[in-house]
């Protein structure tokens, strides 16, 4: 550890979202989590998270989606840095966590690890504990599942629950439209319906299902840089059960591959739909045709990948 005369007293990280270019959903695991494999891209829409020495732990939230963050004890952030605490061989020094919220709310893009990603990087200066990119990254995978990948940031491939990652060398940027719902879906309720509807069809389904893996198709685009061939193999294991918890996202879905979309997919669980575009003046055109059609609450851009959390200041000095 650092000696405490020369850690700083506040520390700013910014996080990106994230975006599934594939997920592929295997079968229920004894923990309760699904077997995944699922290909990460880190996208410019960012969270930033600061956090200085304070007389107690606390979280407070600004920026658009202010309002749906929790304060409490499930806040991902404040989480990250106790678990980051439990490592010290010292007493912690408590935080206050402040986060500037850009990434959507239970929207599928991972907002609340992004945010939990940036408090471990913050943290881990601000209390000098200088651990390795494998601890924290480990420490991560004890917060949630796409916290590794928050902290990662670029293109990977999960596995597990999603938290062990395999990096992908692609080539060239992808340019993102994304549309955003103004209600956020449940991870939970959205995977529960998968089961649902998956036992509906075949009630030996699960039971026989293999450990999945990530396709050829998606690879191969992104390691030739290709956004028509990435367009055409998104894929989501998920995105039929975000459908049926919200029917009107096939709306979205219809109307932007109608605007001239290379591809459509939910992100993540939902709702969140992100639209693949060739370039960053396609991308814009498309932001513009959702808009005015009315199909969308709101729609805002981005490219990856990206890299992930990452200092944005100099940590100001006690």
């Amino acid at each position: 550890m650092i000696p405490s005369s020369a850690l700083p007293r506040t520390v700013t990280v910014r996080a990106p979202a994230k975006i599934n270019c594939e997920l592929r959903v295997g079968g229920l695991r004894r923990d309760g989590y699904h077997e995944l494999s699922t290909v990460f891209m880190a996208v410019g829409l960012y969270d930033e998270v600061t956090v200085t020495r304070s007389p107690s732990w606390e979280v407070t939230t600004t920026g658009r989606y202010a309002a749906l963050v929790p304060d409490g004890a499930d806040n991902l952030a404040l989480r990250a840095a106790r678990v980051l605490a439990s490592t010290m061989k010292a007493e912690p020094i408590p935080v206050s966590i402040r986060i500037d919220k850009e990434i959507p709310v239970a929207g599928g893009m991972a907002g609340g690890s992004a945010d939990a990603a940036a408090a471990l990087l913050a943290c881990d200066a601000l209390w000098g504990l200088r651990c390795d990119r494998e601890q924290l990254l480990e420490l991560a995978a004890d917060v949630g599942s796409d916290v590794p990948f928050s902290l990662a940031g670029g293109i990977a491939v999960g596995s597990g629950r999603g938290e062990r990652l395999a990096p992908v060398l692609a080539k060239g940027t992808f340019h993102w439209v994304f549309v955003v719902s103004s209600e956020g879906l449940s991870t939970p309720s959205v995977f529960a319906e998968c089961d649902r509807l998956r036992a509906d069809a075949d009630a030996d389904a699960d039971a026989d299902r293999p450990a999945p893996g990530p396709s050829s198709a998606v690879m191969t685009a992104l390691r030739s840089g290709d956004p028509e061939a990435l367009g055409k193999a998104l894929a989501n294991d998920l995105q039929t059960a975000a459908l049926s918890l919200r029917p009107a996202l096939r709306t979205v879905l219809d109307a932007g591959v109608e605007f001239g979309a290379l591809g459509a997919i939910v992100s993540g669980s939902g709702p969140t739909i992100a639209f693949l575009t060739g370039s960053p003046e396609h991308a814009l055109d498309l932001c513009v045709s959702l808009a005015a059609s009315g199909v969308a609450d709101e729609v805002t851009r981005a490219k990856g990948p990206v890299h992930g959390a990452h200092f944005i200041a100099v940590p100001s000095r006690v």
